[in-house]
This record gives C-alpha cells, structure tokens and sequence, in this order.
C-alpha cells in the first residue's frame, strides 16, 4: 500500500479546536455561530481534499510524536477513516444549523459553551477516524467522552447530572477497566498497537482463550457501541438537548463506538486469526441479542426521543453484526450502514426537535395529527423511518441489502433470520406512529390551527438530510466504494 506524509490529517482535527473566536464571540451570537460554521465547513473541505489521494489507493500519514516504539500518536487515512471522516464532517454542517434554530427559538442558557464543546467532540470525532494505532484511538476516544459530557448535562438539573454521571460510568468506566488493561497486554505480547491490515495480534502466538478475552475486552470496553449489557447510558443521555441527542446517535459518539469496534475486530485481530479460532460467534451472537432486544424494547416506548435511542441502539449493532460475519459483503454492509444510519437517524431527531420547538411535546401519545400541521417535519421523519427500516427509496436499503448477502455468503441462516425479522420490528415502532400523524380522525387530532412548522434554521436541515437519505439509494459512492476498498485491503477478496 502506497503512503504519503501530509499534515492535512491534523488539520482536519485541529481546526475544530477554533474556541478561542467562539469564547469571544459570546456577546455576538450571529458572529459565534459564523465561526463555528467556518470551522465546520473548512474541515470539511480538508477532508474532501484528501478523498482522491485514498480513492487511489493511497494512505495518508503524519506522525506527531513517538513516545515508545510501536506506540506513536500518529494519524494514517485509509479508506475506511475517510468514510467515517465524510459522515462526520458534513453532518457537522447541517447540525451547526440546526443547533442554531433549536436553541434560540427555545432560547436555551449557556449557549457559548454548548458550540464550543460541539466543535471539541468533532475534532476528537475525527481524530478517531483517523487514528493509525490503538493508542491514538484510545486517546481521542477519551477525548470524546470527556468534551461530551457537558453536552449531555447540559440543562444542569437533577436529572441531567444524574444521567451525566451514569454516562461517565458507562463510557470512561468501560475503556478504563477494559480497554486499557487489553491494550497494555496485546502491547506485551507484541510490541506494537499499529493498526494492521491482517491484525497485528496475528503472529502473537497466544492461546485462542487470551485472543478471546482480549477480544471480549476490547469490543465491550469501547462502549460508545452500546452493546448490551452495556447500552443503558445511551437512553439516559436523551435527557440532553435534541442537537445533542442528534451528536450522539449519528454524528459523532456512537458511531465512534462501533468505528473503534470494527477497527479493533479488522486491524488489531484480523479477519484470518478470528475465522481460524471461530472467534465471530461471539460477536454476532452479542449484536443479534442487541438488535432484537432493542427493537422490542422500542416498540414499547412512548417517549420520542427514547424510542429513537433504542432504535439506535439496535441500529449500532447491525454494523458489529456485519463485520462480525468476517465475509466480505457483511463487512461491506457494516461499513456501509455507519453513513447510511447517519443521515437517516439525524434526520429523525432533527423532526423529533422540530415538533418539541413548535409543540412542546416529547410522547408520541400525544402527537396524533401533528401530519396535518407539520406536513413537511412528519414527511421527512418518515423518509428517515424508511431509511433506518431499509426500505427503498432510501439508502438504508443499501446497507441492509449488503448484510442480507453477508449473512449468505458466511452461511448464517440465523443471522438472515435476526436481519429480516429485526427489519419488521422497525417498521413495527416507527409505521404506527407515522399513520396516526397523518391519517388520524379529525376529532382523534391534538393540534389546533395555530400549530405550524417550526423555524426554518430547524426545519431546512431535516429536509436537506431527508433529500440525501434518498439521494443514497441511487447514489451510494463514494461509501460503499470506501468500504469495498477497505474490506478488500483486510481480506484480499
């Protein structure tokens, strides 16, 4: 694999640390909001810039500093870095706007700290991406986790705090407890964390019980996955504002979660040493648990908000399951569903926010007829249910289609079964909700005339992601040819 130096990786994550025009800026919410575009929307072109270089098939490298050998702060784009990269950067513009109509037409405090926060997550969000070792992931995972946090607690009650904390235990607990100890041992035994396209813990010459429980250890620990048992920080952090909530479930957190998870499973074990020790089992087994008790437990849910968390929850675990087939066409899918589940689940927290703005309301229950008043807010949420369920004509179909062939091409009839029936219960949780909004009995309606859409800083970016929700279906490039080059990189297929 050819190579090249730039410093253009660490411009990518450097530029969303511009807090210092944003803190200054705090008496001017029109200019503070400008610089926080202009740092979305330059690191975004960085990013852009370096798509044609990796569509070549070359990485990227720049080295920061080398602390021990094996083990340097260092960033390497590869094709699947710069998947995820793409996700993350252009839905931090759509976001920033959104943000803006959601917090001033509910007039939110702290608003300064909130932007400044926003930008630092989505500078460790693609230093992530771009990490070329264990321990530049880990480090910047940390980073994520920490920056987060005032995000999540930011409306400062009672139950911001508590669900504040329960977040820091989940997420530090587990990458303390689990990933720490894991990656400190695979460093003993082989004296490097460099990512590698075979893994570099394949010529490790350990026992297939340690592989295991390094594996255990490393794809639990990175718990921004939220694979159960360890999942229940995720509908605790809803207690956060929606552009939050937004961060959480598509831009950055989780998707960091189950990035590092695939990058753990491909570049530090390899898909040859875990289809020799019959390793997969394990962890299409725990996403399959995941999925559909996720899917069973959102059906059960009244509260907006709580039911898109465990539809994300569920959702998060189709990528584990996919690259856990270790066939290439589930790898293929996995990757792919990360953008795919992107643009269609922002799209509905963005309509989720926009009936909260417009209504004050957050329980489904209670937002019988809301069609009739916000037809365009409810049109695109069901766009994103579409996508999310993967059903054409969105992109999700894509994803899921990729999987359908993983799951057959690994012979996993079982697992056939989970994405098929799994795929009913979406369309079980979110098609309901959707008829009552729309085709309800006039008497059976909850909204009077006065009700309308609600600001256009709000309501813009749920259409624009709905537009590409659709847009994916036809035009899936360049994710999926991010991820065949990936897939085809690790396994030669």
């Amino acid at each position: 694999m050819e190579t090249i130096v730039s410093i253009k990786p660490l411009l990518a994550v450097l530029v969303s640390l511009m807090v210092v025009p944003i803190l200054a800026s705090s008496r001017a919410p029109n200019v503070r909001e400008a610089w926080t575009f202009v740092a979305a929307g330059v690191k975004f072109l960085i990013v852009l810039s370096m798509l044609p270089i990796i569509l070549k098939g070359t990485e990227i490298v720049y080295t920061i500093a080398e602390f021990v050998p094996g083990a340097a702060i260092q960033f390497r784009v590869d094709a699947f870095g710069m998947l995820f990269a793409l996700v993350s950067s252009s839905l931090w513009i759509v976001t920033t706007a959104y943000s803006i109509g959601y917090m001033r037409a509910l007039k939110e405090h702290s608003q300064t700290r909130y932007f400044v926060f926003f930008a630092v997550a989505l500078s460790a969000t693609v230093g992530v991406a771009f990490s070329a070792n264990l321990l530049t992931m880990y480090l910047f995972y940390e980073m994520l986790s920490f920056a987060t946090y005032p995000l999540v607690t930011h409306h400062q009650d009672k139950e911001a705090r508590s669900s504040g904390r329960k977040y820091l235990l989940y997420i530090v607990g587990t990458s303390i407890g689990l990933v720490l100890p894991a990656m400190l041992i695979c460093y003993n035994l082989t004296g490097t964390l460099e990512f590698g396209k075979q893994g570099f813990m394949a010529g490790a010459g350990a026992s297939k019980g340690l592989i295991g429980l390094l594996m255990v250890m490393l794809v639990f620990g990175f718990a921004k996955a939220a694979i159960m048992p360890f999942h229940s920080w995720l509908p605790a952090a809803m207690v956060a504002p929606t552009p939050v909530s937004a961060l959480l479930h598509a831009v950055a957190v989780v998707k960091v979660g189950v990035f590092s998870v695939v990058r753990v499973i491909t570049c530090v074990f390899g898909t040859n040493l875990l289809l020799s020790l019959d390793l997969g089992t394990i962890i299409v087994f725990a996403a399959s648990v995941t999925i559909l008790v996720g899917s069973f437990i959102a059906l059960s849910q009244d509260g907006l908000k709580r039911m898109l968390a465990f539809s994300t929850i569920a959702q998060l675990s189709y990528v584990v399951l996919g690259v856990g087939l270790l066939s290439p066409k589930g790898m293929t899918g996995g990757m792919v569903h990360i953008a795919m589940h992107a643009f269609g689940k922002i799209t509905l927290f963005f309509c989720a926010g926009a009936i909260f703005v417009a209504t004050g309301k957050k329980n489904m229950s209670d937002m019988v007829g809301i069609g009739r008043r916000m037809p365009i807010t409810m049109t695109a949420f069901f766009i994103g249910a579409l996508s999310i369920i993967g059903m054409p004509p969105c992109g999700g179909f894509i994803s899921k289609w990729y999987l359908v062939l993983g799951a057959l091409q690994a012979h996993q009839i079982p697992v056939l079964v989970v994405l098929l029936f799994s795929s009913l219960l979406n369309a079980a949780y979110f098609m309901p909700f959707v008829y009552r909004a729309f085709f309800c009995k006039p008497e059976e309606a909850m909204f009077e005339d006065t009700i309308k859409e609600a600001p256009p800083f709000c309501v813009v970016p749920l259409v624009v992601t709905a537009i590409i929700s659709i847009i994916l279906l036809f035009y899936p490039q360049p994710f999926v040819r991010l991820a065949s080059m990936m897939v085809q990189s690790i396994t030669g297929a």
